[in-house]
């Protein structure tokens, strides 16, 4: 066997599963001289929820971040998550607003290109595939893992095989829940790597504690690569810590030929981050800990963070298990969805107000009737008819590919900002999230006007009237 490669996804996934995605560039920068010299076969910076964030609360651009982390990081491979035809938003896009994200997001730096369907419908994994390829990317369709009566490894491993025919350069097994368990990782690997021919890369987290368990188990089937997080980001609801695996496996036939010395030192450069977003609550305790809940729940880590904090707005932290409870039930009602964004807020935010509203479904969110209604493809398994009938009515669900029922949207996307366009990427930014975008922008020209502002010396002109002529 060869070694095992690492992505680490400290600037990326590990501080949206257990900080909500709030690190800033400025917490990144000091440490990528270091990180750019470890060997990783990538480092995750880019995509899943970084988009919004820091937008709506950093106060950042999102293609500026991407542009001086490349810099930055001129000798590792840059890798982005990619919801297939949301993209990193939270409904379906038009196929030229995908191929113009694949195109701007290789352009500004991203090498790897992770891309995933929450329903593990491919069609809606077609275009981020095709423009991925077309552009230059590494393309890296990701397979939702999860557990139900309709998903085993015979779903998985036919999944796999259909997405090599698309065109996938690596596979990705994508455990969002930590719900594979090791020796399950190990049969499925080993099938894996029998009946496919391109690398197989497997991303969990250490939500239920088996995250270290079912690496070792891979390594032993042959993955090819892992996700692993510095350890001041690991563990809890984040992924695994890179070191203790590096230090297995030394001297081993999966020796990860990383040195422990320099991961040391990048992982002080995130210490005080992790420290301080501690100490003000960014990172809850429930993050940190391990809750074997989760196989009961099937609950992953960036959606508990956010039942957490929607039962507190609600005043309602007390029903937090009642909620965990509800959500298998709900899940089940809609067709057994594997538990991703954005069907894990969709069926977590439902499941919330079934709990608050103290009874089931007397409210659905608009989310959850486009997902009834099919806007985001085919669901799993069938759902609960009655449940869907509440929902939607006699609406009439939609059986083809959703995006196809899409007409071209840049032009009117770029028609509806033009006022307000920098660069060709805020059109982009503002397809995804408008409202958010905008406030952005508005901001951004209200710094520009400022900065343009001459200085106040300080010495005041004195006119006429003032010295009483």
């Amino acid at each position: 066997m060869n070694k095992l490669n690492i992505t680490d996804t400290i600037l990326r996934d590990a501080h949206q599963s257990q900080a909500a995605t709030r690190m800033r560039i400025e917490d990144m920068l000091p440490a990528c001289e270091v990180l750019d010299s470890i060997g990783y076969w990538s480092l995750e910076v880019w995509g899943g929820a970084t988009f919004d964030s820091c937008l709506r609360f950093l106060n950042e651009d999102p293609w500026e971040r991407l542009r001086k982390l490349r810099k930055a990081l001129p000798n590792t491979k840059l890798q982005m998550l990619f919801r297939g035809q949301n993209i990193l938003g939270y409904k379906h896009y038009a196929d030229d607003v995908v191929e113009q994200f694949c195109k701007k997001s290789i352009e500004n730096g991203i090498d790897v290109v992770r891309i995933f369907d929450a329903l593990n419908d491919i069609r809606n994994l077609e275009s981020a595939i095709r423009f991925t390829k077309k552009y230059g990317g590494i393309c890296e369709p990701a397979i939702s893992y999860t557990v139900s009566p309709v998903h085993n490894e015979d779903y998985f491993v036919k999944l796999a095989k259909e997405l090599v025919q698309m065109g996938a350069d690596t596979i990705c097994i994508k455990d969002m829940a930590n719900l594979l368990l090791p020796y399950d990782a190990y049969s499925l690997i080993s099938r894996l790597k029998k009946e496919i021919n391109v690398p197989i890369h497997l991303h969990t987290h250490n939500t239920t504690g088996t995250g270290d368990m079912v690496y070792l188990m891979a390594a032993q089937a042959g993955v090819d690569i892992v996700d692993t997080a510095l350890s001041p980001f690991a563990n809890g609801t984040s992924q695994p810590a890179t070191e203790p695996l590096v230090a297995t496996l030394a001297g081993t036939e999966r020796d990860t030929g990383l040195d422990l010395l320099k991961l040391s030192e990048a992982a002080k450069f995130f210490r005080p981050v992790a420290d301080r977003m501690l100490a003000d609550g960014t990172i809850s305790a429930k993050a940190l800990g391990v809750d074997t809940n989760t196989l009961l729940y099937q609950v992953p880590g960036g959606m508990l963070s956010n039942l957490i904090s929607q039962l507190k707005e609600a005043g309602k932290s007390d029903q937090y298990y009642d909620v965990l409870a509800e959500v298998p039930r709900v899940r089940e009602d809609f067709g057994y969805p594997p538990l991703v964004t954005p069907t894990s807020q969709i069926v977590g935010t439902q499941a919330v107000l079934n709990i608050i509203n103290g009874e089931r479904y007397k409210v659905f969110t608009k989310e959850s009737k486009a997902l009834l209604r099919g806007e985001y493809g085919r669901l799993p398994a069938p759902v609960n008819e009655q449940v869907r009938r509440m929902a939607i009515g006699n609406d009439e669900v939609i059986t083809c590919r959703p995006a196809d029922l899409l007409k071209p949207e840049l032009a009117q996307y770029r028609e509806e900002i033009k006022d307000h366009i920098r660069q060709e990427e805020d059109v982009l930014s503002y397809a995804l999230f408008p409202q958010v975008a905008l406030k952005f922008f508005e901001a951004r020209e209200a710094a520009e006007r400022k900065s343009a502002e001459p200085e106040d010396s300080g010495v005041r002109t004195l006119y006429v009237e003032d010295i009483g002529a």
